[in-house]
């Protein structure tokens, strides 16, 4: 019986384990990307009106290859998005989350 159920699974298959409080996610408005010769590094950060400090709620590190298939796999799921709920709009009114000036972006180390 237990061989029957080693049959059945594919040779290939990943489990995945979704710990209960990252299911929950983390909100993010801003997405700071730096980069050096081996590595990306993503920090997801949540801007609060009327707040002068922002805080790195989480921050992701890639290899470059990982990072150039993030890229297509986010777009591809953009073209999916738009084709279900139509064209999102890029404003760059006073629609969104003021961000800050470009000197508050840090410079990549290594």
């Amino acid at each position: 019986m237990a061989e029957d159920k080693k049959k059945q699974q594919p040779q290939n298959q990943l489990s995945i384990d979704l710990p209960e409080d990252i299911a929950e996610g983390v909100y993010s408005n801003l997405a700071i990307i730096t980069h050096s010769s081996s590595e990306f590094v993503v920090d997801f950060v949540r801007i609060v009106p009327n707040t002068p400090k922002a805080r790195v709620k989480s921050r992701v590190i890639l290899t470059p290859e990982h990072a150039k298939r993030l890229l297509a796999a986010l777009a591809d799921n953009v073209q999916k998005y738009e084709r279900q709920f139509g064209v999102i709009n890029h404003s760059t009114g006073n629609n969104g989350p003021q961000f800050p000036p470009t000197s508050f972006t840090p410079t990549a180390q290594a």
